[in-house]
């Protein structure tokens, strides 16, 4: 079993998400008692989320490519940015790193891909759903990518940072987020992208009348398909 490392915190509460997933993933497949060999490096959310804010994103780079060499030096053969907003600086990790990265958008990809879907939403922080670096590498599997309008999503950008991150789920966010998710159904989304980790941990597909995908459950899924099987049969998404 390969060892996985978890660039983690960004933030905590779905980090959670992704040592959960892995480790009953691993069970499913082993059976008994088993669990993966990982890691987790964990930052401080406070400080990179002040340097997202203040656009200095050079310095979360360098922060992140450290973390992800802290873990690779104590022995893990996989890396994962936990986090769609922070895969902005995943191509940074990767280049200076000597073991995969395995990119969230490219287990989110290969899932809509394998369910044969041409057009889909995006939820997700205004960096995710706004910046090109997410929806093209997203686009780059083969399918249209689209986001709220404005005021929603500056809705969906707030209560990510002003509730998620903090571990706060509110019904009246939760109403707002399914109305925003049939709205893209409305606009001919075959399914909406839960493009930030921490917004599963406030809706699921009880919530919607479309599916959901949830981008830290599938990119845990696809770091515990590695650790089992190996890199051949790990979609590392289109070249770039």
């Amino acid at each position: 079993m390969r060892a996985i490392g978890l660039i983690g915190g960004l933030s905590w509460e779905s980090t959670v998400i992704y040592y959960q997933i892995i480790n009953q993933r691993v069970r499913e497949r082993l059976g008994g008692s088993h669990s993966a060999d990982s890691l987790i490096w964990s930052v401080d959310y406070t400080t990179v989320e002040n340097l997202i804010f203040a656009d200095r994103w050079d310095e979360v780079s360098a922060l992140l490519t450290e973390a992800g060499g802290k873990l690779e030096r104590l022995g893990a053969e996989v890396l994962l940015i936990c986090s769609n907003t922070f895969s902005r600086v995943s191509d940074d990790v990767a280049r200076a790193a000597n073991v995969p990265v395995l990119h969230i958008a490219d287990a989110v990809g290969a899932e809509v891909r394998a369910r044969g879907m041409r057009k889909v939403g995006l939820l997700g922080t205004r960096f995710t759903m706004e910046q090109p670096f997410y929806r093209e590498r997203l686009a780059a599997h083969g399918f249209e990518v689209v986001v709220p309008g404005r005021e929603q999503r500056e809705l969906v950008h707030r209560v990510i940072f002003e509730e998620l991150v903090r571990g706060v789920l509110r019904e009246p966010s939760r109403d707002a987020y399914a109305r925003i998710v049939a709205d893209l159904a409305d606009d001919g989304a075959e399914a909406v992208i839960l493009g930030c980790t921490e917004i599963e941990l406030l809706i699921g597909e009880k919530d919607t009348a479309v599916p959901v995908l949830p981008s830290a459950r599938l990119h845990a899924e696809a770091a515990a398909a590695f650790a089992l099987a190996g890199p051949a049969l790990i979609d590392q998404g289109p070249a770039h």
